[in-house]
């Protein structure tokens, strides 16, 4: 090394299967050194078949960036639990991301929707989650007592807010 402090300085290093060569000024050899080490304990750590499941999802991810947002949400709706799995709720929020309640439906409808659906649940059950739903701004409901008329309030689109 040299006696003036703003002279390039070359380094040769090697580590594990690497070897680089360095050439900085003098002045900030060790912080270059160190930041290439760090680098190539990073680099060591991941292997060949680690770096090949990166690139695999680097890819996927470039793909699904393609791919339309309609997609997307259709791929979401077929992801809702399986049949067994379902609540109350969770089935109404169904409804509600299919647009059933893009227009006014009595209970009656929404729990012979459900029944059609193969999902038995109580009317008093199916009232409390929509009652619910109204609650969350979700839905709204228009009518009197024993008489109302549930349609939604904000479409699915807007369920991220």
């Amino acid at each position: 090394m040299s006696d003036r402090p703003g002279e390039e300085v070359k380094i040769k290093l090697k580590h594990g299967e690497w070897e680089v060569e360095i050439t900085c000024i003098e002045s900030r050899v060790k912080q270059v050194v160190e930041n290439v080490l760090s680098s190539l304990d990073t680099a060591k750590i991941v292997g060949p078949a680690v770096q090949g499941q990166f690139d695999e999802l680097r890819r996927e991810i470039e793909s699904l960036k393609l791919r339309p947002a309609v997609e997307f949400r259709r791929v979401a709706e077929q992801k809702v639990s399986p049949k067994g799995g379902m609540t109350c709720r969770g089935l109404l929020e169904s409804l509600w991301i299919e647009g059933h309640f893009g227009s006014e439906r009595s209970l009656g409808e929404v729990h012979d929707e459900l029944s059609r659906r193969g999902y038995n649940y109580d009317r008093t059950a199916v009232s409390h989650s929509l009652t619910d739903m109204v609650r969350e701004n979700i839905l709204t409901r228009i009518g009197t007592m024993r008489n109302y008329r549930y349609i939604q309030k904000r479409p699915p689109s807007d369920a991220s807010t």
